[in-house]
């Protein structure tokens, strides 16, 4: 689905990604690990369009060239983020939070009580029916986090980017939040490309994690193939597991 080739993003004289290449194929979740600053945002920023990779370097999805279209039109081609930052509208409702992203985000266009209908079994599929009246604004960060993931889905994406979505949960909701991204992949046959650092959950649901270090990509293997890589242990990881 995804092909990334000799993806590079300069800033001035840093490089913040060198000659990136790998692919996310069709059912696939794919991790993506490696320390602060080794470019993984930047990474899921110029695939989505936030940044234009160097020249040289291209992006496609399911054939198609994205490299250097807008946002809005590689989310409506179907690759969908969520943030590093939870990012939802405060003052809506958790219902109306989810039916933007169907209203904007897709490519059918569908009228705002389709959208709603979408919505609503979108929230019951992530477990936030009970909470769809309720401002977005009130909600505790998982159940934000948990929203933000909503209105990604709303937009029926074929690939979801999640930037650390995981990150300042109790292992309780980490374990709930890998369960349906496990379940998005199966039931709803969309693919994944995730970042995370909390490595329990996503060594537990990955297909193969892809490793950045500097820029650089160092690994691209299975979650127990990179728990033995040297390189990525040294790297990163600081033990092997």
């Amino acid at each position: 689905m995804l092909e990334v080739s000799s993806v590079t993003k300069q800033f001035g004289g840093l490089v913040a990604v060198e000659s990136v290449d790998f692919e996310v194929g069709d059912g696939e979740i794919v991790g993506l690990i490696g320390p602060n600053g080794a470019g993984k945002t930047t990474l899921f920023n110029t695939i989505t369009g936030i940044y234009r990779p160097e020249p040289g370097g291209s992006i496609s999805f399911d054939g198609r060239d994205l490299t250097g279209l807008k946002t809005h039109d590689i989310a409506r081609a179907g690759v969908v983020r969520t943030f590093q930052i939870v990012r939802v509208f405060d003052e809506m409702t958790v219902l109306e939070n989810t039916a933007a992203g169907a209203l904007f985000g897709s490519d059918d266009g569908p009228s705002r009580e389709v959208a709603e209908e979408r919505a609503h079994e979108i929230l019951e599929f992530v477990g936030l029916a009970d909470r769809a009246g309720v401002e977005a604004g009130s909600l505790p960060v998982a159940a934000q986090k948990q929203l933000e993931l909503a209105r990604a889905l709303a937009s029926d994406p074929k690939l979801l980017l999640l930037d650390e979505i995981a990150s300042g949960l109790t292992p309780n909701e980490v374990s709930e939040l890998t369960e349906t991204i496990r379940r998005i992949r199966d039931e709803r046959g969309v693919s994944i490309f995730w970042i995370e650092h909390i490595m329990d959950a996503i060594m537990g649901v990955a297909d193969r994690i892809i490793v950045l270090n500097s820029g650089r990509k160092i690994a691209d293997a299975t979650p127990a193939e990179i728990r033995g890589d040297d390189t990525v242990i040294e790297a990163y990881l600081g033990t092997s597991a």
